[in-house]
């Protein structure tokens, strides 16, 4: 029976232990970036890693900068681009992640993830870019904690400072300056649309500046911007 009992703790109970462990690491990295801002992200020193292997000095474009010098303009065209619902879903929107299954179902493989924007930080932050059932249980984990522990600004604060916009590029500033040359608190309505829109393929659209997809879709997401809603 004691052997019973170790071998259920060791099998069970440490890995068990080690998931809270785990959770709690989260929780408190999470509250901490209430008030502080994070330097880098999980996902930003996997890309720098890439970049180094074939330039061992390559460094990353970045500069954060508070939410009150980033275009409104950015704030709706991002919202509007990726998360309309934003303001009013509770970190997961159900629906899409419904709508993105049966489309994956149909095409035979993963096409559409359905993410929020607060999902897309939980996986910015903390989590590796493989797909797969358990990753996602642990994102949406991460996503409940963000919306528990910080406002609506606060999640698109740090989403818009920290998400991908080219090869090397992270954040509304350093996107900015990239493309236009200009600072993210000037961004004018199409310069925002167009760079929403480079989100969910920042690398692919930076080297094919000229796509015309991204032509009709920046138009696209132009008529949107109005009604999406800021926090």
């Amino acid at each position: 029976m004691k052997i019973f009992r170790r071998l259920l703790f060791w099998l069970v109970g440490v890995p068990l232990l080690l998931v809270l462990l785990l959770q709690a690491y989260f929780l408190v990295q999470i509250a901490w970036w209430v008030n502080f801002n994070p330097s880098s992200t999980s996902f930003m020193r996997h890309q720098l890693s890439v970049l180094q292997e074939k330039n061992p000095d390559a460094k990353l474009q970045h500069q954060w900068v508070p939410y009150s010098r980033i275009s409104n303009n950015l704030k709706r065209a991002v919202i509007a681009s990726e998360d309309d619902s934003f303001v009013d879903h509770e970190g997961v929107d159900w629906e899409a992640m419904q709508k993105a299954y049966e489309k994956n179902q149909k095409k035979g493989k993963v096409v559409s993830g359905g993410s929020t924007i607060t999902q897309q930080l939980a996986k910015n932050l903390f989590l590796s870019g493989e797909r797969s059932y358990l990753r996602k249980g642990q994102e949406l984990i991460i996503t409940y904690m963000l919306e528990l522990c910080m406002s609506k600004e606060r999640i698109l604060e740090i989403y818009l400072n920290s998400v991908e916009w080219g090869v090397g590029v992270f954040g509304a500033e350093a996107a900015s300056q990239h493309y236009y040359h200009i600072s993210a608190s000037a961004l004018s309505v199409a310069q925002a649309a167009r760079l929403a829109v480079m989100l969910p393929k920042p690398r692919y659209f930076d080297k094919n500046q000229g796509s015309g997809y991204l032509q009709r879709r920046t138009e696209i997401i132009v008529k949107r911007m109005n009604s999406a809603e800021l926090p």
